[in-house]
């Protein structure tokens, strides 16, 4: 209803007290201030200043307003401001997701040095599955999310790129009195006897089903286990094994073991996904990330 520029004008002619004052701080013509504080009043549904013999003074409709328009301007100020800082990345918040893995240490080094690098920058973190990120990355609630191929592949979403961060080779877990676990490498043919531990749902295709069908078998048994604590716990009783990235290593508890599997395929590669125009600070996270990946 009522007109940004008209406001300023509200609270201009307010402070000065004159339409002629009014127009000469703000650059415009004295009929101009005239027209607009009109159309602002026919807006407001009746007059909003009291016209003296010196001037005018407002009314208390327009003392109503005013209020409001200081409140908005002030808001807008702010507002802008605050995008500034963001574009030039020298302040703010940025909103950055991972998935769980990539949280036990590849992220956390690069937030470290993030954080010196750039300490007027507040990170806020957020967890969750490589899909979910995609998705609030696209809706605006990330500026920056690592995800994973694994286990059902990229997801991709309308406006958000990708670029390969790393590969992550994957380690089968097995207790530590399991018949394998001094083995250098296996085959995973020699597991198809075993049940895996694993949290994808549906019918989509995974790393693990697809690495079972080249080595000729099905898996005789899936349990559903979502939390990597809860997969070390089913493994570590003997109740299953469970594919483990390299990235989780060193938070794989005393009683399993990580061996190497034969098949080179069980590999997932991981990305760094930001929207069409990052921000700085995003860009800058994005090469800290790129620096901390396995093998660098």
């Amino acid at each position: 209803m009522f007109d940004i520029d008209a406001l300023r004008l509200l609270v201009a002619v307010a402070g000065t007290g004159s339409f002629t004052k009014a127009a000469a701080g703000l650059d415009y013509t004295q009929s101009a201030v005239s027209r607009r504080i009109a159309a602002l009043e026919r807006a407001a549904g009746g007059p909003l200043f009291e016209r003296l013999p010196r001037g005018v003074r407002l009314n208390p409709a327009g003392r109503a307003l005013h209020r409001h328009a200081v409140d908005v301007l002030d808001r807008l100020s702010r507002a802008e401001r605050e995008l500034a800082v963001l574009r030039t990345g020298h302040g703010g918040l940025l909103h950055v997701g991972a998935f769980p893995t990539a949280n036990i240490s590849l992220v956390p080094t690069a937030l470290r040095a993030f954080r010196q690098a750039w300490p007027a920058v507040e990170v806020v973190a957020v967890e969750g599955r490589s899909d979910t990120l995609t998705a609030r990355l696209a809706d605006g609630a990330l500026d920056l999310a690592v995800v994973s191929d694994y286990p059902s592949g990229l997801p991709a979403a309308e406006g958000v790129t990708t670029t390969p961060l790393c590969g992550d080779e994957l380690f089968v877990a097995l207790p530590r009195g399991h018949r394998l676990a001094g083995a250098d490498a296996v085959g995973l043919r020699e597991l198809r006897d075993e049940a895996w531990l694993q949290d994808a749902y549906g019918d989509r295709p995974t790393v693990l089903a697809d690495a079972c069908a080249r080595a000729g078998f099905t898996p005789r048994k899936i349990i559903r286990i979502a939390e990597w604590t809860g997969k070390f716990g089913y493994v570590a009783a003997g109740l299953g094994v469970a594919l483990v990235p390299s990235l989780a290593a060193w938070a794989v508890p005393d009683g399993l073991v990580l061996v190497r599997l034969t098949d080179p395929g069980l590999r997932r590669t991981l990305h760094v996904a930001l929207p069409a125009t990052p921000l700085p600070a995003a860009l800058a996270l994005r090469g800290l990330l790129r620096d901390g990946g396995p093998g660098q």
